[in-house]
C-alpha cells in the first residue's frame, strides 16, 4: 500500500489556498525556510483579507489591532495561542525579523477600511509600496539576506510591481463589490466610467488606465532587474513574484490591456514553469 504524503503545516496549507502564487514561489527556498516563509505569507494573506471578512470599518479597525497587539505579544515573548502566531513567532525569533516592518503591513491596510479610491497614480504606487514591499524584506530576513542597500532598493521595486499588477488583477473581484482602486485622475483623463466598470462593462478608457498602471509596474521591475547582479543568489525564492508579474503584465497586454477580458480569469498554466526556470537561472 503506498503511503499518504504527510499533511501539510495549517501555514502551508493556509497558502497554498489563499495565495497559491507565493506557494509556489516557497517550494523554491531552501526545505528548512519553508515553514517560516509560510508563517510569514499566512500572516499577511490574514491582514491582507481584513476588508473582505468584516462588515464595517470599525471591525475592520479591531481585527488589525488584534493583530497588532499580536505582533507585539511576540516581540514581548508571550506570543498568543493562534495557528499562525505561534508558527510566526517561531520565525521571528529565529531569524530576528525586524517588527517595523510588521506594523507597517498592519498599519498599510487601514486605507482598505474606507473604500477611498486613489486620487493618482503616485497614491497607487505609494498604496502598493506599504502593502506589498515590507513582506518582501521579511522574505529576504528568512532567507538570509539583509534588506539593505542595493538589495533593500530592489526589494521595493519587486513588492510595487507585485502589488500594482496584483491591483490590476483584482479589477474584477472588486468592482464586483463596487469598490476600485483604479485612480482618479487617470479615470478622468480617459473618460472611463466607475458605473460602467461596476457593471463588469468593457470600455476603451479603462483598457488605457490599466495600460498606465501597468507600465508603472513594468518600469518597478526593470529598475529592480537592472539592480539584479548586485543581489545574492540566496534571495532569488523572495523576488521570484517579479517573474510571475511579468507574465500578468504580458497576458494583460495581450488582452488589450482589458482587465476585465474573460481570458485573464483563467489560472496561468506556466506558472510554476516559469518558476522553476527562474529560480534556476535567477533571471526573475
Amino acid at each position: 500500500m503506498t503511503a499518504s504524503p504527510p499533511a501539510l503545516s495549517y501555514c502551508l496549507e493556509t497558502v497554498r489556498r489563499q495565495d497559491p502564487d507565493r506557494f509556489l514561489t516557497l517550494l523554491f527556498a531552501p526545505a528548512d525556510r519553508r515553514e517560516d516563509l509560510a508563517a510569514l505569507y499566512a500572516f499577511n494573506h490574514e491582514v491582507a483579507k481584513t476588508r473582505e471578512v468584516v462588515t464595517e470599518p470599525m471591525l475592520g479597525q479591531i481585527r488589525l489591532q488584534w493583530w497588532r497587539d499580536s505582533i507585539a505579544g511576540i516581540y514581548e515573548g508571550e506570543p498568543r495561542r493562534h495557528e499562525v502566531v505561534q508558527p510566526l513567532a517561531q520565525a521571528v525569533r529565529r531569524h530576528g525579523l525586524d517588527r517595523a516592518q510588521f506594523d507597517l503591513l498592519v498599519d498599510a491596510r487601514e486605507a482598505d477600511m474606507d473604500d477611498a479610491t486613489p486620487a493618482d497614480l503616485a497614491c497607487l504606487v505609494n498604496y502598493a509600496e506599504v502593502t506589498s514591499a515590507p513582506l518582501v524584506r521579511l522574505a529576504l530576513q528568512v532567507l538570509g539576506v539583509p534588506p539593505e542597500g542595493v538589495v533593500d532598493t530592489v526589494a521595493a521595486h519587486v513588492g510595487r510591481a507585485w502589488a500594482l499588477t496584483g491591483i490590476l488583477r483584482a479589477v474584477p473581484f472588486l468592482a464586483r463589490g463596487h469598490r476600485s482602486r483604479m485612480p482618479l485622475d487617470l479615470m478622468d483623463k480617459y473618460a472611463a466610467s466607475e458605473p460602467l466598470l461596476f457593471e463588469l462593462k468593457p470600455q476603451p478608457g479603462l483598457a488605457a488606465v490599466a495600460k498606465e498602471v501597468a507600465g508603472a509596474a513594468r518600469a518597478e521591475l526593470a529598475a529592480a532587474r537592472r539592480l539584479r547582479r548586485h543581489v545574492p543568489r540566496a534571495a532569488v525564492p523572495a523576488l521570484l513574484p517579479a517573474r510571475l508579474a511579468g507574465a500578468a503584465l504580458n497576458r494583460l497586454a495581450k488582452a488589450g490591456y482589458d482587465p476585465l477580458a474573460p481570458d485573464l480569469l483563467r489560472p496561468d498554466g506556466l506558472r510554476a514553469a516559469r518558476l522553476g526556470w527562474a529560480a534556476f537561472s535567477g533571471r526573475w
